[in-house]
């Protein structure tokens, strides 16, 4: 199988920009917790398509299936028959940190002396290397290869008398982005990061209770919505229902602003806003910061639709579907002919040509990263599409920094607004014009405030410190990474809630 470097793969949408993982868990014991688990890893598979994993329950063992690939090919009727329980979590993944292969599937599966667990992770820790120097210097050898895995070890080896207690004496020692399920003989333990990075949710329906990295995940099995989970909160599902047990629980001061821009499905509830809306107050407004003359809008397919809509609305331009998305063009190792990989973009969208024939377009996007797809979409238009003029809009701020939280993003050099002005961007492109929209804009959208959100990638201000040469293998490397505090930036954070 190819190497992580090596793949080449054609996800369902345009995006190169990718979030790690989605997590699912549910105490049930009066239903196919299996099942209820596959549909809930089904509708998070746009947070990751490398790998996918159930483990399950049955009030006294632990039994999981991982595979690479999609859900629907990870999981067939035989292999879902096979796990009856009492409580199941899934996982679905895009690798941060740790190569992308079936070693480094989830759940993780862990033994410890009060049993076995298993875990998934949505997130990327910031001291990985930090802590597997410090376990190997209380002489606990940990040779695994994800950040995932070290967490997992941390709370079977760790200190206290039930793995609650170890959760909640392992957590404090994380930093960085989390989205934590625990599965244990008799419970499902939900544990989201003191932060708020990354999304986390509760929902119920008669006699389950679930938790999901998205909301949207409780429709596909007829749950309801219950709440957020808080930041630094710990939630049990058991027998007794849903309690807490974390002790400093507290709003978010550090949600990731892409969830609201791409990330999270547009059906979704983050902190009690629907993306959907959200994403139409962003084209909005994008439409009052950089109006332009023209006779259609478009937007990407599909994340920028609602952006694009939303402009359509606040510009009275005509909107219409000038791109139209393939949706049958999966995750692949096949590596195409040098003709085909010319043609790259063609394989995902074509071009409405009755639409923006002879017409000045305004295409929006939810964001530009290295500006290969966005070039490629132009050209397209102007070919294809048979545009007169192409205007790029897009509808968040420039993303002039890596991200260290979670999100593939980990160098300034992959990034085109790095090093080039708006301007010089619009030339790389070959647009007639490009305008993206403010910060203040985009937070206003949210309707959280600055210091709920993090906007590090879009910034440079980090809601902690980052190690700036820490990478995806860093502990398949861990001699790569210094010990000593030389490696961290202090200009490159602030508090959080500041």
């Amino acid at each position: 199988m190819p190497t992580h470097k090596d793949q080449y793969w054609f996800s369902p949408d345009t995006r190169v920009l990718v979030e790690e993982c989605g997590v699912f868990g549910i105490y049930a014991p009066k239903e196919d917790v299996a099942r209820q688990t596959f549909f809930g890893l089904y509708t998070l598979q746009h947070r990751g398509q490398e790998s996918a994993g159930i483990a399950v329950t049955d009030g006294n063992k632990i039994t999981s299936h991982r595979k690479m690939g999609l859900v629907s090919q990870v999981f067939t009727e035989e292999a879902l028959s096979n796990f009856e329980g009492i409580a199941a979590i899934g996982h679905t993944r895009y690798s941060t940190t740790g190569s992308s292969k079936v070693e480094n599937a989830q759940p993780v599966m862990m033994d410890s002396d009060l049993g076995c667990i298993a875990m998934g992770h949505n997130g990327n820790l910031v001291n990985a290397a930090e802590l597997r120097r410090e376990l190997a210097e209380s002489d606990l050898h940990f040779d695994g290869h994800t950040d995932s895995e070290l967490i997992a070890f941390m709370v079977a080896n760790g200190p206290g008398k039930s793995i609650e207690e170890r959760i909640k004496n392992t957590v404090p020692r994380l930093q960085g982005s989390f989205s934590l399920v625990f599965l244990t003989a008799t419970s499902v333990i939900a544990v989201r990061d003191d932060l708020g990075n990354r999304p986390l949710c509760l929902g119920r329906y008669e006699g389950a209770w679930l938790v999901s990295s998205e909301s949207c995940a409780f429709e596909a099995i007829d749950a309801s919505f219950e709440r957020d989970l808080l930041a630094g909160e710990i939630l049990v599902l058991d027998k007794n229902g849903p309690r807490t047990i974390s002790e400093d629980d507290h709003a978010p001061t550090a949600v990731c602003v892409f969830e609201y821009i791409y990330f999270a499905r547009p059906d979704s509830v983050i902190e009690g806003s629907n993306l959907h809306e959200v994403r139409q107050r962003l084209g909005a407004s994008l439409a009052t910061e950089q109006p332009v003359t023209a006779d259609v809008v478009i937007g990407v397919p599909d994340s920028a639709t609602a952006a694009a809509i939303g402009y359509s609305n606040a510009s009275g331009i005509p909107y219409g579907e000038g791109l139209v998305k393939s949706r049958y063009i999966g995750r692949t190792f096949i590596q195409p002919d040098n003709r085909l990989r010319k043609l790259g973009i063609k394989m995902k969208l074509n071009t409405l040509s009755s639409i923006t024939k002879g017409k000045r377009v305004i295409v929006v996007d939810d964001s530009i990263v290295r500006g290969n797809t966005t070039r490629a979409i132009v050209e397209l238009l102007r070919t294809s599409g048979q545009a007169e003029e192409v205007h790029v809009r897009i509808s968040s701020p420039p993303m002039r920094w890596p991200c260290f939280y979670g999100i593939d993003i980990q160098h300034p050099d992959e990034l085109i607004a790095n090093s080039m002005s708006v301007e010089e961007i619009r030339h790389n492109l070959g647009a007639d014009s490009l305008g993206y929209l403010s910060l203040d804009s985009l937070i206003d959208a949210t309707k959280l405030r600055d210091s709920q959100l993090c906007t590090g990638c879009l910034t440079r201000n980090y809601p902690i410190p980052v190690q700036l040469e820490m990478d995806k293998l860093v502990l398949e490397r861990p001699d790569s990474i210094k010990a000593n505090n030389s490696d961290i930036e202090p200009s490159m954070h602030r508090t959080p809630g500041g």
